[in-house]
């Protein structure tokens, strides 16, 4: 899948209407581009003060928390790190 350089807000693909089930059809050129079929699982969040809708695929947020966790051990180490050389450095400061 090719990546875009767009802004924070993304592309609009048009319009769809909510059916009296609470059901939305999501535009063909969107299914096509994000790669979503049916039976694709969406997370559904809510945005712009409670008046917009933002749907991700699960596996990309799966994706997303495998890259954080695999990262939690060198951000642990960093903190660990930084609270050593603030304990060591406290007190060294301004004692002329």
């Amino acid at each position: 899948m090719e990546k875009r350089n767009e802004q924070v807000i993304g592309r609009c693909f048009g319009t769809t209407v909510v059916g009296p089930r609470g059901q939305v059809v999501i535009p063909v050129e969107a299914r096509k581009e994000i790669e979503v079929e049916a039976g694709s699982k969406l997370l559904v969040f809510g945005h712009f003060n409670g008046q917009g809708l933002i749907f991700v695929k699960v596996e990309v947020a799966e994706e997303l928390l495998n890259i954080m966790s695999s990262k939690l051990d060198e951000v642990a180490r960093v903190v660990r790190e930084s609270k050593t050389s603030d304990v060591g450095s406290s007190g060294d400061d301004d004692h002329s």
